[in-house]
C-alpha cells in the first residue's frame, strides 16, 4: 500500500464516489453490485477514490476491489496528525484501509459536516468522473449528495447516478415515530 500526503486530490484517472449515508442494508448490497458492474466495464482501470467511512464508501471500496480497480481511500488529517473518524465509521474505515491500494491524506475534520463536504468537493473537483449514489432528492441539512452532483456538473466533471431498482434509504427516526 502506498501512502501519500496530497492536499489537492491527485492527478487524472480518478473516479470519485459519493452518496447518501443513510442507505438501507439491502440497498448497500445493491449499490455494491451496481458499482462493481460499472467499474468493471471501464476501458482502463481508473483509481476509485472514496473518503473513509461506512455506507456508500465501504460499498464502493468493496466494488472497486472486486472489479479490479485500484482503490484510494482518503483519510482526514489535522495539523497534529491523523484524525480519528467518528466511532460509527471506524470499523468500515479500517476495512477500507485494508482494501486500499493507496491512502491519501486530506485536511478536514471528520466530525464537522461542512468540513466533510469541503473535502468531498476537493475530491470531486480533482476527479475525471463522479459516481453519485443518489436517489435524486434535493440537498438537506443532513445530506449533501445533491450539492456534490451540482458541484461536479458546474465544474465540467461528468456525473453518473447510481440508484439501482429497489434501492431505498433509512427512514429518519422522527418520521418513524410520527407514522
Amino acid at each position: 500500500m502506498t501512502t501519500t500526503a496530497d492536499d489537492d486530490g491527485t492527478t487524472g484517472g480518478n473516479i470519485t464516489v459519493v452518496g447518501h449515508a443513510d442507505l438501507t442494508p439491502d440497498t448497500l448490497l445493491l449499490v455494491e453490485s451496481a458499482l462493481r458492474t460499472r467499474l468493471a466495464r471501464r476501458p482502463a482501470p481508473a483509481v476509485t477514490v472514496v473518503r473513509a467511512g461506512a455506507g456508500t464508501p465501504l460499498a464502493s471500496g468493496r466494488a472497486a476491489r472486486a472489479s479490479g480497480c485500484p482503490l484510494a481511500v482518503v483519510i482526514p488529517r489535522h495539523l497534529e496528525g491523523l484524525a480519528m473518524p467518528p466511532r460509527r465509521h471506524r470499523t468500515a474505515s479500517g476495512e477500507l484501509l485494508t482494501l486500499a491500494d493507496e491512502v491519501r491524506l486530506l485536511a478536514y475534520d471528520p466530525v464537522d459536516r461542512d468540513s466533510c463536504v469541503g473535502a468531498d468537493e476537493r475530491l470531486v473537483a480533482s476527479g475525471d468522473l463522479l459516481l453519485a449514489v443518489w436517489d435524486g432528492s434535493p440537498s438537506s441539512g443532513r445530506d449533501a449528495t445533491a450539492h456534490l452532483v451540482t458541484y461536479a456538473r458546474t465544474r465540467g466533471v461528468p456525473v453518473e447516478v447510481v440508484w439501482p431498482p429497489g434501492a431505498g434509504r433509512e427512514v429518519p427516526p422522527a418520521v418513524r415515530a410520527e407514522g
